[in-house]
């Protein structure tokens, strides 16, 4: 099919304008080449679209295809220089094959020229160039009957399309390295400060949490709204208060307000205050927790688990910094600095339609991961001494603790992270009656442990050594972690007798105990006798891998 050179220039003026918009839409280059490929197959009609990118190793790979299967897309690699494609590159000149099946340099690697066509297919190649440089090609194949006028407007067509292309791959380029020296002056400030960076009322020494405290330092000054993303009880309210003290408004308010803890209607009312008569019990005019906070930093918390009507509401004020009363008119505007928290998986639950993308977007703008406490145990002394400090402040004490008491605090696995670490501190020092804690104190070592209530099933209970059976106090010098595989442990959970054949080694003895139950720490704890907790701490002493199935 001809087309008239009039419909035609007007066809590809069309396509080039809905490629710039494409292309201008994001820096995911996978997408948008994609999309500009399947925007030239429906308008151009062509069979196969391909774009091969230059790698640092010299080669050139296939980057986007329309057209191809997965197996012919996953064989599209060249080397510079090789085949058709490897010479376009190379010469940085447009190619036009009428035949292909008749061209001796085609390689077909993919294997796409495999299926038969009614008449012969031409390929037309032109180079893509990013800031002078050649970094790739820009191919498509299509019907050779379809050109009675020859290929020249393909060639000139393509090599716009191309341009477009290389100055996103420039454009993306620049973006990279902009942001790869960025993390590299961040990594290298935070490298020689690394130690010596501190927040108030923040304890962490740990390399993870100095990244935390380099974050937030370099984020505090700014006006950017903060995320702070962790676990429950890794101290996101702690870092907010950080956040704030450490910027221009420290002498202002910090408001906070846990989102979780209220209906939406309340948390309107909360939110934004409401007017006198708004509704039953509105006695007097209110000011809501914005207005509260103005000049100053609002923190909400829990944030991931607001309704979808009140993300609406909640968007729009983000976006003006402007609001009304509940049973107002008048627009109020705020100057407010803001700090979100949550626990939850905001990606899945965009994914999913339970939290708006637009929204997500507008409260994610510096995103701020605390670590869960297992992953910094290095803090873990540091915590203890601060909260037993703290401690005997407001109780008049004096208690202490033992070093076999904090090896035992070091290896807890803390799914609740420093919120449980300071309950257990606490309730263990009031319920303690000397001024010096020890293992045993602890209610972990009496099958007490509430932590373990929660998260280990009924089903995985039975008869467990005491603690006591396999950690020796030594008050004079740090001891080693309980060992849970001690000589003794030689029968299961049913008084039965571990089989002869079971290694002398502690370490053979885990080990083969592992093996025998499938590497399942629940059961291979029943057959030595110990407890689930006993056999981590053992698997963790030893650097065993748990192997999974």
């Amino acid at each position: 099919m001809v087309r008239e050179p009039s419909n035609r220039a007007n066809l590809e003026l069309v396509t080039i304008y809905e490629i710039s918009k494409i292309l201008s839409s994001s820096l995911d280059l996978s997408k948008t080449f994609h999309e500009v490929l399947n925007l030239l197959a429906a308008h151009l009609e062509i069979r196969r679209g391909l774009v091969i990118l230059k790698h640092e190793d010299g080669a050139l790979h296939l980057f986007s295809a329309v057209g191809l299967s997965r197996d012919e897309y996953d064989r599209g690699t060249y080397q510079l220089g090789e085949g058709i494609i490897g010479r376009i590159l190379r010469a940085g000149m447009a190619v036009v094959v009428p035949d292909l099946a008749q061209e001796p340099l085609f390689l077909n690697r993919t294997g796409a020229l495999d299926e038969k066509a009614d008449a012969a297919v031409a390929l037309i190649g032109v180079p893509i160039k990013a800031g002078g440089d050649k970094v790739g090609v820009l191919a498509i194949d299509r019907l050779a009957r379809e050109h009675g006028r020859g290929f020249d407007d393909d060639v000139r067509f393509l090599s716009m399309v191309s341009n477009l292309l290389g100055q996103a791959l420039s454009l993306q380029r620049n973006v990279t390295e902009e942001r790869a020296q960025l993390v590299q002056v961040a990594r290298r400030t935070s490298g020689e400060a690394r130690g010596s960076l501190s927040l108030d009322n923040v304890v962490g020494k740990s390399p993870r949490m100095q990244e935390v405290f380099a974050e937030v330092l370099q984020a505090a000054p700014s006006r950017a709204t903060v995320l702070l993303r962790g676990e429950s009880g890794t101290g996101k309210e702690v870092i907010a208060r950080a956040v704030h003290f450490h910027s221009l408004r420290k002498d202002a308010p910090f408001v906070k307000l846990n989102c979780a803890a209220l209906s939406e209607t309340l948390l309107e009312s909360e939110l934004f205050g409401h007017e006198k008569g708004a509704f039953t019990g509105a006695i007097a005019e209110r000011k809501g927790r914005f207005e509260l906070a103005h000049s100053g930093t609002l923190f909400l918390d829990e944030i991931g688990d607001i309704s979808p009507a009140f993300q609406a509401k909640l968007l729009r004020v983000i976006q003006e910094r402007e609001f009304e009363r509940v049973g107002g008119t008048r627009p109020i505007k705020v100057d407010v600095r803001l700090v979100f928290a949550t626990n939850r998986d905001l990606e899945k639950a965009v994914s999913m339609g339970e939290f708006r993308a637009d929204l997500y977007y507008r409260i994610n703008v510096v995103g701020i991961f605390l670590p869960p406490l297992r992953e910094r145990r290095e803090d873990i002394p540091a915590l203890v001494g601060y909260f037993l400090s703290r401690f005997n402040k407001d109780n008049a004490r004096r208690v202490k603790m033992s070093p076999e008491a904090l090896i035992l605090l070091t290896n807890c696995f803390w799914p609740g992270n420093v919120r449980e670490l300071e309950n257990c501190i606490e309730r263990t020092a009031t319920m303690n009656k000397g001024d010096l804690i020890r293992s045993l104190n602890f209610p972990c070592s009496h099958d007490r442990c509430l932590t373990r209530t929660l998260h280990e099933p009924a089903s995985l209970e039975t008869q467990f050594v005491p603690l006591d059976s396999v950690v020796r106090e030594a008050p004079s010098r740090p001891v080693e972690p309980p060992n849970p595989v001690a000589a003794g442990a030689t029968h299961d959970g049913s008084n039965h007798p571990v089989n002869d054949d079971m290694p002398e080694t502690e370490r053979d003895r885990l080990v083969w105990a592992m093996e025998q139950c499938g590497w399942v720490q629940a059961k291979a704890a029943r057959l030595l006798n110990i407890t689930p907790r006993q056999i981590g701490y053992a698997l963790q002493k030893y650097n065993i891998e748990v192997r999974k199935f």
